[in-house]
């Protein structure tokens, strides 16, 4: 199964299950392990994930670090874990005691949902002060994830997440001090764009005006790209859309059979959602549509009103949900029809965002 989905199906469990989470053992068998075991990783296998691995330091003697992952029966990285109220950032300092001292070059801190990955770029065997890769369960990002697979089992490759590292790390460093410019400019910045077109000296008044102009000057630029960039893909979506009605409303040509074959689980799923929403809505509102690559429930017969998707054409059965946005559709795993039950307050907020 595709790692983006895992982790999705993660993030669901995550947001179920914290608030019955009381302890960071709990944390751990509850949050941690599964993402251990969606890395590619035996959770079983104590020559592959080691648990409370002894990490003595200098006198003290018995320290356990949380767990140890072997790759080809060598160390690849560390895992301490906190629970999952506890600040993800806040006890890197333990996590360098064993770093110091194990034979690995990645360390992890999580807390069960942020997980952040240290590595030894500025000194050897001493692990750096800040992570050079964060992912947040919470907050799933095709970029974090795509550099992840690098850490699993399947695709772990330790020069690749070398050479990325310091590259992750400083862009990381950049974008923190540029968010931070943007907010508070500071005299370097100032001095730096307004020397470029104001010959008169820069008096405390006049920086402090300036400072004002050029907070709203970045800001605005920004807001105007992503508003650009926006219009753009409504654009396109439109376009792709008025296609597909052009489609819908040729005639057939009768000398070529439809390719698009709706099943009887299609069907079947389909009045699910309907009993469903039927609760909020006539279901004569409530419409149907198979495509070649999915099968679509849509509200008033709409393409602009998904109210989900089912994708059965492959062996694994998966809904796709638009309770977050009609662009942000989140695809969940199946393993019978009637899951689909679980997911009718999702399906609800996708009416209500229609309203």
């Amino acid at each position: 199964m595709d790692l983006k989905i895992k982790l999705e199906q993660l993030h669901q469990k995550v947001v179920g299950l914290k608030d019955q989470i009381s302890t960071e053992e709990a944390t751990k068998n509850a949050f941690v392990m599964p993402f251990i075991q969606i890395l590619g990783y035996d959770i079983f296998n104590p020559t592959e994930v080691i648990p409370e691995h002894i990490c003595d330091i200098g006198t003290k003697k018995g320290e356990k670090v949380d767990y140890v992952i072997k790759h080809n029966d060598e160390p690849i990285f560390i895992i301490e874990c906190k629970h999952w109220k506890e600040n993800a950032d806040a006890h890197n300092s333990q996590l360098h005691r064993y770093y110091h001292v194990s034979k690995t070059r990645f360390g992890v801190l999580t807390n069960g949902i942020v997980y952040n990955f240290y590595t030894d770029l500025e000194k050897p065997n001493i692990m750096d002060e800040k992570p050079f890769f964060t992912i947040n369960i919470e907050d799933l990002k095709d970029s974090s994830i795509k550099i992840l697979e690098s850490f699993t089992k399947k695709d772990y490759n330790l020069e690749s997440i070398l050479d990325s590292a310091e590259a992750l790390k400083y862009i990381k460093a950049i974008r923190k001090e540029f968010e931070k410019e943007i907010e508070t400019p500071s005299d370097e910045l100032v001095k730096l764009l307004v020397g470029r077109f104001f010959e008169k000296p820069m008096t405390a008044s006049r920086m402090i005006s300036f400072k004002e102009y050029t907070k709203k000057a970045l800001t605005t630029s920004i807001n105007e790209s992503i508003s650009f960039r926006l219009k753009s893909a409504l654009s396109i979506n439109e376009q792709i859309e008025k296609q597909e009605e052009a489609v819908k409303t040729q005639p057939v040509d009768e000398n070529n059979d439809s390719k698009i074959v709706t099943t009887e689980e299609e069907l079947e799923a389909f009045q699910i959602v309907k009993a469903i929403l039927r609760e909020k809505v006539p279901s004569q509102r409530i419409a149907h549509r198979d495509t070649l690559s999915y099968f679509g429930v849509l509200l008033d017969d709409n393409n602009r009103k998904p109210l989900c998707r089912f994708h059965f054409n492959t062996n694994n059965k998966y809904l796709e949900t638009f309770h977050n946005g009609k662009e942000a559709g989140e695809k969940v795993l199946l393993n019978n029809l009637d899951e689909i039950y679980n997911f009718k307050e999702e399906l609800h907020k996708t009416l209500e965002n229609y309203n």
